[in-house]
């Protein structure tokens, strides 16, 4: 997993597999060196997958300023352009969704087919769990919130009859190993504000190419009703939900098979 300058800042990036070239762009928080942030293995076996820590995540750029949606999402645009790839197959997942909107609304001629997981439109579409809003609170109580975000079906009653995956999930929600690294919280905080501003509602009747969109029933963050109205405001736009939550694709393994059939199915384009 080597390192790449993008407009004079150092990115850490990863190639992998075989076949049509497939940007993957990851979520809140996104770290290559942490498995749980991985979820591109399946896609592998059919396609070179290139995904990246973005600007304020593992081991990239974690800048001195604040960051915007288009810096993201032209971050994508020169990572292509560094590796040969005049455009690709792009799957966006959770805030990489929200990038991947403003990648294909910036450069549409670098996408050939797009799918939006769990995520969101902004604006008058709605937004995804509004995480800046939250006060300071300390690392269980906000490790418990997200496990109950991620998963509506985790209720009280759901906790109270399977305390073992509740503490598995609790564990990971909360884990940071590279907290104490220089930068990390500042970039974290710089990305969660970026976040904040996202809102693509006004311009995603401009999006030409074809476009699945894809949710979990029970997720939380990226709510069914939000994810349903990005699909309706995006031209020809399919519409997919999977039993899940936030992450359904690593509940629903069928979603990485329906992944595969729309990105392949070019004689449609």
């Amino acid at each position: 997993m080597p390192f790449v300058n993008l407009r004079g800042l150092p990115f850490f990036f990863a190639r992998s597999g075989r076949g049509p070239h497939l940007l993957l762009i990851g979520g809140t928080g996104g770290d290559l060196r942490r498995p749980e942030t991985q979820v591109a293995g399946p896609l592998a076996h059919q396609f070179e997958v290139l995904t990246w820590d973005q600007r304020g995540m593992g081991q990239s750029y974690k800048g001195d300023g604040p960051f915007t949606m288009a810096d993201y999402a032209d971050d994508a645009a020169a990572l292509m352009t560094a590796q040969g790839w005049d455009d690709a197959l792009v799957i966006g997942i959770s805030f990489g969704g929200m990038v991947a909107q403003e990648l294909v609304l910036r450069h549409p001629g670098r996408v050939r087919r797009l799918i939006l997981c769990c995520t969101a439109p902004g604006g008058g579409g709605g937004a995804s769990f509004p995480f800046h809003e939250l006060p300071p609170m300390p690392a269980g109580e906000l490790a418990a919130l997200k496990v109950r975000i991620a998963d509506t079906r985790r209720t009280d009653a759901w906790i109270a009859a399977n305390p073992g995956p509740y503490r598995l999930l609790l564990a990971m929600a909360a884990a940071d190993p590279f907290a104490a690294e220089p930068g990390h919280a500042e970039g974290a905080a710089r990305q969660i504000a970026a976040r904040a501003t996202h809102d693509t509602w006004e311009r995603l009747p401009q999006i030409g190419c074809p476009t699945l969109v894809m949710g979990g029933h029970y997720d939380g963050i990226a709510r069914p009703e939000v994810v349903t109205a990005l699909a309706g405001r995006i031209a020809g736009a399919e519409l997919r939900f999977f039993e899940g939550g936030h992450l359904f694709m690593l509940e629903d393994k069928s979603a990485y098979d329906a992944m595969a059939a729309f990105l392949t199915a070019f004689p449609a384009d």
